[in-house]
């Protein structure tokens, strides 16, 4: 009668080093996803200030002013815009010659000249 014993399962180290891997491939991973959502964000917040210039120039060319709030704008040229990271657009003003848009959000400031 031979005793046979069948060893089945990972060693400790075995598993040790799947669990580096897996913290390494983490570790490489997560900046890079920061980075695409600052991204993103950035995009989507200059994305909003392009609407507001847009929706600015025209409503200067329809009631024949030189520059229009945010106010005056949000309901009649556009919808309520939904911050993105926290910003505010309640200050911008458009003006007739053009100029630069900028909105603060946290660490992040986008501009954007029209």
């Amino acid at each position: 009668m031979t005793n046979t014993k069948s060893k089945k399962g990972f060693t400790l180290v075995e598993i040790m080093i799947v669990v580096v891997i897996i913290g390494l491939l983490a570790a490489m991973a997560i900046p890079a996803f920061n980075k695409v959502r600052e991204d993103s964000r950035e995009k989507a917040i200059t994305n909003n200030l392009r609407q507001i210039a847009s929706a600015g120039q025209q409503y200067i060319l329809d009631e024949g002013t030189t520059t229009v709030g945010y106010a005056d704008l949000e309901g009649d040229y556009f919808n309520t815009i939904q911050a993105v990271g926290g910003e505010s657009y309640d200050t911008l003003v458009v003006n007739e010659t053009g100029g630069t848009l900028t909105v603060t959000a946290g660490d992040l400031s986008v501009v954007y000249t029209y």
